[in-house]
């Protein structure tokens, strides 16, 4: 029995023929109708004998489960006896890492409510769309961050609430109530299809949309990629830079470390590729989360320094080249830990580890998931063909009333929206966003394997490449180039890098045009925004 007593979320699920199908085929995806996710990964943490392992870590204080879980009761108790929710309320969380957020995110979804976790560079008009989106009437905010909600706030009333957090001196703060409460708070008896959270994707293609997640899905996943593929020690000490706002940061850095009674280090701000060398020093980090991009910058700083108790490197967010992967391997002995996965379905469901690493390839089906390459039709197409992504697990998405769930969802099949190649071992070959596929003079160029290519060169630092409008080809590949510091962005290194391209990959690959610039567009996660790049070229 859902005991979400607010149906707003609920009401507004897609309708039957739009929702996937899904599959709990393995033994470990078998849950029980009735569960709190926070109450089977921090309440029962005693009786798995991880009540005095440490948790949450910082530079100021570590907490253990036992010292977490008092802290998320209290919280808790805040929300529902002072603010007086009711279970299915939205909450509202904004800030960037750090054991406060990450404690205010576990008591909104013990309580029953729905967090909807934001990024903290988003500014007032951002917020305020995803305000009217998910009508929250409470916000946690870190005190750092009220300015740009409160402007939010005063255009959208809806949010009649806002609790800073990080301001322990403040007497109305989120640590102040807290501290008057007794830490005696029992988990709101959910169903499993009960909602946990609404994770707004970070926005790569323009306006957001808002995937709706269960507590079952974020159970049913700790059990496909972290159990089969990650396989986190209760002993690791895990960092990273993804947001928590992000579910590739939440998984990684609160929720799959909990999972294996492992503990997570925050920092107290951002990282610089330097400073998170030197933090997974400091501290021993055992597992590291971050984008291709930031590998490549922290890789000289490894090399130099190195990360002897690192372990395992997990990088998603974005394709990662093969360069940047045995750039990291040179820099520190590891072999990348890649996977593709996606806010719809919670995180991770391709992916191989060790062993089992394919050069150029992202790895296999997770255990847990079936996926295909399928034609426009829905076909699946021969082995070694390029084409359309489709699968169907444990998870599957649901937009909260968007028109945009017909495209992602079709006969119960999840289209993420990747084309992707599938040789015969079963290892999928990601060749790009389908609508980012280059199509020039009637063959098919992925704009990652270009930027692999010109990553390979010296002078590259990063770079971007997507197709730009060509009367003759239809399209032609177009390059944008960060030059690395010493280095001339003149005639001489364009055909110097278009050169380059034709000797290491199909020369017909080659970007026939080169811009070269300061910086891309990416998203707080890191993702390229390709979107903005064919904006300047239009």
């Amino acid at each position: 029995m859902s005991a979400q007593v607010d149906r707003f979320v609920h009401d507004r699920l897609p309708p039957p023929e739009q929702l996937p199908m899904f599959r709990y085929d393995l033994p470990e995806l078998q849950l029980p109708d009735q569960l709190n996710l926070v109450e089977e990964l921090l309440d029962k943490a005693a009786a798995k004998a991880w009540a005095d392992r440490p948790m949450l870590r910082s530079a100021q204080r570590t907490l253990s489960y036992a010292e977490a879980a008092r802290e998320v009761n209290r919280i808790a108790q805040v929300l529902m006896e002072d603010l007086r929710l009711i279970p299915g309320n939205r909450v509202l969380l904004r800030g960037g890492n750090s054991i406060e957020m990450a404690l205010g995110w576990l008591a909104v979804v013990k309580a029953g409510l729905i967090a909807v976790a934001t990024m903290p560079l988003l500014r007032a008009k951002e917020l305020g769309d995803i305000i009217d989106k998910a009508q929250p009437k409470v916000a946690l905010c870190d005190v750092r961050l009220l300015e740009e909600l409160h402007a939010a706030q005063q255009a959208h009333p809806v949010l009649s609430t806002v609790i800073a957090f990080n301001a322990p001196q403040a007497a109305d703060s989120l640590e102040a109530r807290a501290a008057t409460k007794s830490g005696i708070f029992q988990a709101c008896p959910t169903a499993a299809d009960d909602i946990a959270l609404l994770a707004f994707t970070s926005g790569t293609t323009g306006k957001p949309k808002a995937p709706v997640t269960t507590h079952r899905d974020v159970l049913a996943m700790c059990q496909t990629w972290p159990r089969h593929v990650l396989r986190a020690r209760s002993e690791d000490i895990v960092i990273g830079s993804p947001p928590l706002a992000f579910t590739f940061g939440l998984g990684g850095l609160l929720i799959f470390p909990m999972w294996a009674g492992a503990s997570v280090y925050f920092n107290d701000g951002p990282y610089t590729p330097e400073s998170m060398v030197k933090t997974i020093r400091e501290v021993g980090a055992t597992i590291s989360y971050t984008a291709p991009t930031f590998y490549r910058q922290m890789a000289p700083f490894a090399k130099a320094l190195g990360v002897p108790t690192l372990r395992i490197s997990v990088s998603a967010g974005e394709a990662l080249p093969d360069a940047t992967r045995d750039l990291w391997k040179e820099a520190t002995g590891i072999e990348m830990l890649d996977g593709i996965g996606g806010t719809e379905v919670f995180h991770i469901y391709i992916s191989a580890a060790g062993d089992e690493v394919r050069r150029g390839a992202v790895g296999k089906v997770v255990p847990g998931f079936t996926a295909k390459v399928v034609d426009e039709e829905g076909n699946e197409v021969p082995r070694g063909t390029v084409g359309k992504l489709a699968l169907i697990g444990p998870v599957g998405c649901r937009y909260l009333d968007d028109a945009r769930q017909a495209d992602y969802v079709k006969k119960g099949w999840n289209y993420p929206g990747d084309a992707f190649v599938e040789d015969e071992d079963g290892y999928f070959f990601y060749q790009s966003r389908a609508d980012d596929m280059i199509i020039t003079a009637g063959y098919n160029v992925g704009g990652p394997e270009v930027e692999d290519a010109l990553l390979k060169h010296p002078a590259i630092a990063e770079c971007g490449v997507i197709g730009k409008p060509d009367p003759e080809r239809g399209m032609i590949v177009k390059a944008f180039c960060v030059l690395k510091p010493g280095n001339t962005g003149d005639a001489a290194m364009v055909k110097a890098l278009q050169d380059h391209v034709k000797a290491t990959i199909a020369p017909f690959k080659y970007p026939r045009e080169i811009e070269f610039v300061a910086g891309l567009p990416r998203t707080e996660t890191g993702k390229l925004q390709r979107f903005k790049l064919r904006q300047i070229t239009s």
